[in-house]
């Protein structure tokens, strides 16, 4: 397997949606298999660090659209030993599904027992973590780290893979650095070993979230494999992004993360168009502010009062534009202590929606200062 190194990048394409959405019908049906499921959509929630818990999950299954769905990422020690928050974790619901967990860790008997674990407790789907960047993860020769010793991350995925029934996927950068781009290599042998589907993120670690996606990148990792599912990831934030991203690359299926958290409703968008829907979607001022309430009552549900107060309070940047929140509500939204203080906020929401004066979202993914080595 040749490096990927020095390859171009793929020029940006200019698109025409109702013109590769007519070309898809013609040839793939809107379901994808991966192992012994069938998904009904191509398009996945990917696993976010803090942010895929069951409450958003289970908000955004029910506004449509949603195929597979990953948990945050599970310490897979901590989940064997039964660690309250990485239970909580995993935590879910039958309307949660379908559902893949996503576990990491450096040791390969943590991730073999924590894959039978979830096998015996009636999980469908686990995933393998070889994409984080954060030292925390990669410090214990989790994340991105295992990609890096080519013979080890294949006994480790092997041993997963034979252990269980269910199917196991892995998620993967293209590699450590531009000088280390294993993720071709690596899919293929992978496939070799029986893994369902292979997810890549289209950067390297050493990029950290900065600089852009490289889809000649993930397209290598479609041309490596023989027959399992790719699915592409990475900077996807529209329609238009995800269908831009299978043109190029030829990857079956998009996992979108942090498009999800700026639009909930970016998978609804997805299936009216792929399924050739007429006419332009856009949620109501109600809907919007539903969905508010709905994602937060929902995780109050789960975690009580206090804990949901302090998870809920990073989404407020990523979501108050789309949401139609004006910026003092925004903030406010990002400083309550209390179910009562959150549901008066909203209630001025409804008052003021679409009062906001500027359009664009206020998300940042706030990461460590300095070089990504230090992370």
């Amino acid at each position: 397997m040749s490096s990927i190194v020095g390859d171009p990048k793929l020029p940006e394409i200019p698109i025409h949606v109702n013109q590769i959405t007519e070309n898809m019908t013609l040839t793939e049906s809107p379901e994808i298999r991966i192992g012994n499921r069938t998904l009904a959509t191509r398009y996945f929630l990917s696993p976010l660090a803090g942010y895929t818990h069951l409450a958003f999950r289970q908000a955004v299954r029910e506004l449509g659209g949603l195929g597979l769905a990953t948990t945050d990422l599970v310490q897979a020690s901590h989940l064997v030993r039964g660690t309250k928050w990485a239970r909580a974790l995993i935590e879910t619901n039958p309307d949660d599904t379908p559902l893949s967990v996503q576990i990491y860790g450096g040791v390969t008997d943590h991730l073999v027992e924590a894959a039978k674990w979830l096998e015996d407790h009636g999980y469908a789907s686990v995933d393998i973590n070889m994409g984080c960047p954060m030292a925390k993860i990669t410090g214990s020769g989790g994340g991105a780290r295992l990609m890096c010793q080519t013979d080890g991350a294949r006994q480790l995925v092997e041993r997963v893979v034979n252990s269980v029934k269910i199917p196991v996927t892995v998620k993967m950068r293209l590699g450590w650095d531009r000088g280390s781009m294993t993720a071709p290599l690596l899919a293929r042998e992978f496939e070799a070993l029986g893994v369902a589907a292979i997810t890549i993120h289209g950067r390297t670690r050493q990029q950290g979230f900065g600089g852009s996606v490289d889809l000649s990148g993930i397209r290598a990792v479609v041309e490596a494999v023989e027959a399992i599912p790719v699915i592409g990831n990475g900077d996807v934030r529209t329609v238009e992004d995800a269908l831009r991203m299978r043109q190029a690359t030829g990857c079956n299926a998009v996992a979108i993360g942090r498009g999800a958290l700026i639009d909930p409703w970016i998978f609804r968008r997805l299936q009216r168009v792929t399924s050739c829907e007429d006419g332009p979607f856009a949620p109501s001022a109600k809907e919007q502010v539903d969905f508010l309430s709905r994602h937060f009552h929902l995780m109050f549900r789960q975690h009580g009062e206090y804990q949901s107060c302090l998870m809920f309070r990073k989404f407020a940047a990523w979501c108050g534009a789309q949401l139609g929140i004006p910026e003092d509500l925004e903030d406010r939204l990002r400083r309550f202590e209390s179910v009562a203080a959150f549901d008066a906020i909203v209630a001025e929401i409804r008052e003021r929606h679409g009062t906001r004066k500027d359009r664009r979202p206020t998300y940042e993914v706030k990461v460590p200062n300095g070089p990504v080595e230090y992370w």
